[in-house]
């Protein structure tokens, strides 16, 4: 693990000065492997998903963890718009010239090795290592066990384009065991040598990292996301939504896992946004109200207004309005992803304002809580802590700042 830390270091100061072009290159290289090597990645994951199903893991576990042809082709999409992107490293924030002279800039630059975290999500070998690759750092990744052979796979693909591209093997990294021991040791930075974790997994994990870490930390613990539909809601707008964000993926962190009704919205939307969400295949779990429009739901406990499901169930519950919705949000949320849906601007205005969530939306599916919807290419994760990376982490997110000062001889008096 050490070794890696070091060779992870030397390749972050060979990359960081890598052009844009060549950047690129290696990218479209790493797009064009993935896509050439798609029957050895599939024979890979079917290994993986056979193993994970005898150790009976669940079916929103299975599907992070499944990969098919469309999937791929994603994930090399993913990295051609990566390299479309614009390359952060050496652009100028902000510049000024001091009454003296001095000219001064602050200007972006790579934060250097990453160190990367992640369970059942093979994909995340790719887009971890596209991004970091377009922001100039090197990456160390360190799989689940659950998703190894399919994650070796990808990540040998990915290294044979970037040694091809002309920059050192070592760019990016698989930790070769699943020991968890080595995630003890990058932990601890490797001697220095990682810059910042970024963890993507389960609860157990991402509190893990944030207790042990020696370093800086990019995470956030579950996605317990809401949607809060407005008396002032279309109704056909507010059921698309609702179910799309539930239901499109219901394994993902930006799935909703709570609705809130207004009280006023009772009368009109309660009935037919459940009835709807019911059809699709979610268990509904609701407040008496919410009972008692349909005798398929499921009573609530207290316990299921803080739950991230990952899973066709959603937890329902009728609130007086706006103030009350965003009071519950503060109080059960996890400050990842929250929507509302109305036609009241005011309404809407007041709740992005006020919901202190790292995504915020009016009238649109939680389910765009991703990197790639929001034209970053990919995404490294989704951050909901307040320092240098809030949302989704990109190529932007993963740069830091110098400041570069050029004179004319001056001297501080």
């Amino acid at each position: 693990m050490l070794y890696m830390g070091r060779l992870a270091r030397e390749a972050a100061a060979a990359l960081a000065v890598a052009s844009t072009e060549t950047k690129n290159a290696a990218l479209g290289r790493m797009a064009a492997r993935l896509e050439a090597g798609t029957e050895t990645i599939l024979e890979a994951n079917r290994q993986d998903l056979e193993a994970a199903e005898k150790k009976g893991r669940d079916a929103a576990f299975l599907d992070r963890l499944r990969l098919d042809g469309q999937r791929v082709a994603a994930m090399a999409r993913g990295l051609h718009e990566i390299a479309a992107l614009p390359d952060p490293v050496g652009s100028t924030i902000a510049s000024w010239t001091r009454p003296n002279g001095l000219e001064i800039a602050r200007v972006r630059v790579p934060l250097g090795v990453i160190g990367m975290i992640y369970e059942s999500r093979p994909n995340v070998t790719a887009d971890a290592s596209g991004l970091c690759l377009k922001a100039g750092n090197a990456v160390i990744l360190r799989s689940g066990s659950e998703s190894f052979l399919t994650s070796l796979v990808i990540a040998n693909l990915l290294t044979e384009a970037v040694t091809a591209a002309g920059l050192p093997a070592s760019v990016i990294q698989l930790v070769p065991t699943v020991d968890r021991s080595a995630v003890g040791f990058m932990l601890g930075g490797l001697e220095g040598a990682i810059d910042v974790i970024v963890p993507r997994g389960g609860r157990s994990l991402v509190e893990r990292v944030q207790e042990e870490a020696r370093v800086p930390v990019f995470a956030h613990l579950e996605g317990v996301c809401h949607v809060y539909v407005d008396e002032n809601a279309d109704l056909d707008m507010a059921r698309n939504v609702v179910v799309n964000a539930k239901m499109r993926r219901t394994g993902i962190c930006g799935a909703a896992e709570t609705l809130l009704v207004s009280h006023a919205a009772v009368p009109t939307h309660l009935t037919p946004i459940v009835d709807a969400l019911i059809e699709a295949g979610c268990e509904v779990r609701g407040d008496p109200e919410t009972q008692r429009t349909d005798s398929r739901v499921k009573p609530a406990t207290d316990e299921d207004w803080g739950v991230e499901y990952l899973a066709p169930i959603i937890a329902v519950r009728v609130v007086g309005g706006l103030d009350e919705a965003i009071a519950h949000i503060a109080e059960y949320g996890s400050q990842h992803t929250d929507a509302i849906v109305t036609n009241d601007q005011a309404a809407a205005d007041a709740f992005l304002g006020r919901v202190d969530s790292a995504i915020v939306l009016h009238n649109a599916s939680t389910q765009f809580a991703d990197g790639g919807e929001f034209g970053m290419g990919a995404e490294i994760g989704i951050a909901t802590g307040r320092f240098h990376a809030r949302g989704p982490v990109g190529v932007e997110q993963l740069t830091t700042f110098k400041y570069v000062v050029r004179g004319q001889g001056q001297t501080r008096p």
